[in-house]
């Protein structure tokens, strides 16, 4: 199931394009006004929604001894259309877009057995803040699976509470067991996505470090309605004192949205890695999701098989790679299913090749689990 990324063109990618950015410098006198970007046009989202090309580049002051970090990739705004760079000539990962790909990847998702069979499927935890798109992933990964675009995860955000408060079952552990086909007679695979309520600010708000831990080993039933001030703990009712390998999670995935990424704040990241270090303690693999990736370049909204091409893309990966303490090899990129009626086999793919990544790691925690896969399954 593993497939190769193709980040050494990146690198050299971005290394020309800094010695550019030196090259300008060199030119520039001291207070002089310079133009940042003088051969990218920049647009804007004009009110029916289309790219309008201002008249005048993006300025800044500027000296030549002065760092210019931003210079090789405008990070300045990361709404839909807000920036415009021309395409990488070519990508820094490799996917082939065809309905072939989508076919077998499908077949691997639907054939995909845990290592032991005493594991029924294995548990996939997604954590992230209010909007990330934590449960639109669920939605868009069983639609599909189904089909057609379906939105079964409660979705939804309260701003005066910090976390996700459409419905009870928002604040609660939701495990989706995701179908093999729309009819009931297509079974399910062997892949369960589990939600819970966001990851907040702090431990007053959202989902806390304990409860999180609290849910990675086991210990929270399948309905729990999450409080902030009511930590899990042995009296709390359904509480499982000693969870199975069934009852744990195998995977956490952490999701973060690529037009937030410049704004979420340091004691969000802080936040996620302390939750890394003591998810890695407890000998889970963690991979990261970065969603919206359609709403942060003019190309990607377009076309989302230019995502890999995208050098907005690609830096906005690295943000998430240092807000999250990962490297980029463990982020996937995706977008989501949200206005859509109809499924786009693009996007599929996308959602696919996230899928894929998440069941390798899935797998090496079952390797590394070994001696515990041997146990019966518990009735």
């Amino acid at each position: 199931m593993a497939f190769s990324f193709g980040m050494s063109k990146a690198i050299s990618t971005l290394s020309t394009s800094e010695k550019k950015v030196e090259a300008e410098d060199a030119a520039v006198k001291d207070d002089q006004e310079v133009t940042t970007f003088p051969k990218v046009p920049t647009f804007t989202l004009g009110q029916a929604g289309g790219f309008l090309q201002n008249q005048s580049p993006v300025k800044n002051r500027a000296s030549k001894n002065e760092k210019r970090e931003d210079a090789v990739l405008p990070l300045g705004a990361t709404t839909l259309g807000s920036i415009w760079s021309p395409p990488l000539p070519s990508p820094w990962r490799n996917v082939t877009w065809t309905k072939e790909a989508k076919d077998t990847l499908m077949e691997m998702v639907k054939t995909y057995k845990p290592a032991s069979d005493h594991v029924s499927e294995a548990r996939v935890l997604l954590l992230g803040p209010v909007g990330a798109g934590k449960s639109s992933f669920i939605s868009s990964v069983q639609s599909v699976f189904s089909g057609r675009v379906l939105n079964r995860a409660m979705v939804g955000s309260s701003s005066s509470t910090g976390f996700t408060k459409k419905s009870i079952n928002s604040l609660q552990l939701q495990s989706f067991s995701i179908r093999a086909g729309r009819e009931k007679a297509d079974g399910t695979t062997a892949l369960a996505l589990c939600d819970v309520m966001g990851i907040g600010e702090g431990e007053t708000t959202g989902l806390t470090l304990h409860d999180a831990l609290c849910v990675i080993q086991g210990h929270v039933p399948e309905g729990h309605q999450f409080v902030p001030e009511q930590p899990v703990k042995s009296e709390t009712s359904g509480y499982i004192k000693k969870p199975g390998l069934k009852d744990k999670v195998h995977c956490v995935v952490f999701v973060v949205d690529a037009s937030k990424i410049t704004t979420y704040s340091k004691v969000l990241s802080s936040t996620f890695q302390k939750l890394r270090e003591h998810i890695s303690n407890l000998g889970v693999h963690q991979v990261a999701l970065l969603t919206h990736v359609d709403e942060v370049c003019k190309e990607t909204s377009q076309d989302i098989t230019h995502v890999y091409r995208s050098p907005t893309v690609q830096q906005l990966m690295a943000k998430a790679g240092a807000l999250l303490g990962m490297a980029t090899s463990y982020i996937i990129p995706v977008k989501n299913y949200s206005a859509q009626l109809e499924l786009e086999e693009s996007t599929d793919i996308l959602l696919l090749t996230a899928v894929d990544h998440i069941l390798q790691y899935v797998h090496l925690y079952f390797q590394d689990t070994a001696a515990e896969c041997k146990r019966p399954l518990e009735a």
